[in-house]
């Protein structure tokens, strides 16, 4: 696809490095020419310098035959703009803004054709929230995603010694656990991924990816990790827009505290905030501050400042000084790589939250969702199976028919509509039928295509 990309900033470079990685064809367009060339210099793709809400310079970075504009500029405003010229002058097919405020949502009439032709909304503020919301509510996992309507999750959790699984065979869960059915998709042991098969056995230390009936996904967190405390006390060091947002989320759930340096921002805290949410002025990275508030009697402590080294810093102090649990928001992948898993728990990349929204929208076929991986290195797709055996690679199929790529593998079937739907784990001679919704995991993002294939419904296709 050839996908035009406004902003080179921090949302934009990774959007642009996950796209290329896929072989699109993308172009950037920015006003500083040191960031377009450290970008094209990095990654195979065409800068462009300029004011992206100019017609010339749109047309400049191939609008006339683009399929995609994706406006993730600072200001909302040049993205609304950005999308409306892309529409209106271009005819591109589709458009997606980065809009930080609340009052834009995806499907307003004011972002219709006839407003600001924005055909999806991102938000990778509001994302980053919903993702720390998930890991508030399942604290033993590292990574909780969901797929066809809420009615499946993918849990990502490391396995625990004592852990009712830990020590078994993959092949032994069933058995084990006969009313909490699971399907362990990948399994990764020092970070190098392991085949997943009925004889392998898992470790403590081992990061597996679990697929389960949401209503299941306490059972299996348990199985695997031991159960937690639910997070009570909650220290959040940054009080910007994630802060706000998520502080705003767990009202009435945990007691919050929020550390925020500047002071008019700590009397907007104040103003936008119950009483009862103590918002203190200070340096989250204070020893003393900390320890004054009792940071070691916090079941969780998060980051989230818009700075990566205060960030790490705070959370490793915090994590010392007694905190049960801490994560940090850190934009750089280098450094989110290099912390992940060491003395801070759990790592947040706001850029790989907002990219899995991103991917549903380039997928070919009928594909409903897509959620990045190990920080973009693998990824887990839902599709609809639709057509006959006639016209699609799926129906009326088994699953060891289904030719996928090398490592994928279908971890669960969701059949029928609404409350009658019913999530299987597939065998491998459960059949295919029409509509039904497969959930598959990628291990290597070169093997996408060849996936996304399989949705795709062909008037010309004999099996």
């Amino acid at each position: 696809m050839k996908v035009i990309i406004l902003g080179a900033g921090r949302v934009g470079e990774s959007v642009a490095e996950s796209l290329v990685s896929e072989q699109n064809d993308i172009t950037v367009i920015d006003q500083d020419p040191a960031r377009l060339r450290l970008l094209e210099e990095k990654l195979d793709l065409r800068g462009v310098v300029g004011n992206g809400i100019q017609p010339s310079v749109l047309q400049e970075a191939g609008a006339r035959d683009a399929d995609m504009v994706i406006a993730c500029a600072a200001a909302d405003e040049s993205n609304l703009v950005v999308c409306k010229v892309a529409h209106d002058v271009f005819n591109v097919p589709t458009t997606i803004a980065r809009l930080r405020s609340p009052e834009f949502q995806e499907g307003d009439e004011l972002l219709g054709k006839s407003g600001f032709a924005v055909d999806h909304v991102i938000c990778p503020e509001e994302s980053v929230m919903r993702h720390i919301h998930q890991l508030i509510s399942y604290p033993e996992a590292l990574q909780v995603l969901e797929f066809a309507d809420g009615r499946v999750s993918l849990i990502a959790v490391r396995a625990a010694a004592g852990g009712r699984v830990v020590g078994h065979t993959i092949g032994e869960l069933r058995e084990r656990f006969p009313h909490a059915e699971m399907r362990v998709v990948a399994l990764y042991r020092l970070d190098t991924e392991m085949e997943a098969t009925p004889s392998t056995r898992i470790l403590p230390g081992d990061e597996v990816f679990v697929l389960a009936d949401t209503r299941m996904i306490r059972h299996v967190l348990g199985a695997i990790h031991n159960t937690d405390q639910p997070v009570q006390r909650l220290m959040i060091a940054g009080g910007g827009k994630v802060g706000l947002r998520l502080a705003r989320s767990l009202i009435g759930q945990c007691d919050v505290k929020i550390i925020e340096s500047h002071p008019k921002r700590c009397e907007y805290l104040a103003s936008q905030l119950p009483s009862h949410i103590l918002v203190l002025q200070g340096d989250a990275a204070d020893e003393d501050l900390l320890e004054e508030e009792n940071v070691g009697e916090m079941d969780l402590f998060l980051a989230l400042t818009s700075d990566d080294e205060d960030n790490i810093m705070s959370a490793m102090l915090a994590k010392r000084l007694g905190a049960k649990r801490v994560m940090s928001l850190i934009n750089r992948r280098a450094y989110a790589d290099m912390m992940q898993g060491s003395t801070i728990d759990i790592a947040i990349s706001p850029a790989q939250t907002v990219i899995g929204e991103l991917l549903a929208h380039l997928r070919r076929g009928d594909v409903v969702a897509v959620h990045s991986l190990r920080r973009g290195a693998a990824e887990a797709l839902e599709g609809v199976a639709r057509g006959d055996e006639k016209t699609s690679r799926l129906v009326g199929r088994t699953v060891e028919q289904v030719k996928l790529p090398k490592g994928a593998r279908i971890g669960a079937i969701v059949r029928g509509e609404g409350r009658d739907s019913e999530v299987l784990m597939p065998h491998h001679d459960t059949v295919i039928k029409a509509d039904d919704h497969i959930i598959i995991f990628i291990p290597n993002k070169r093997s996408v295509r060849e996936v996304e294939r399989l949705f795709q419904v062909s008037a010309t296709f004999f099996g």
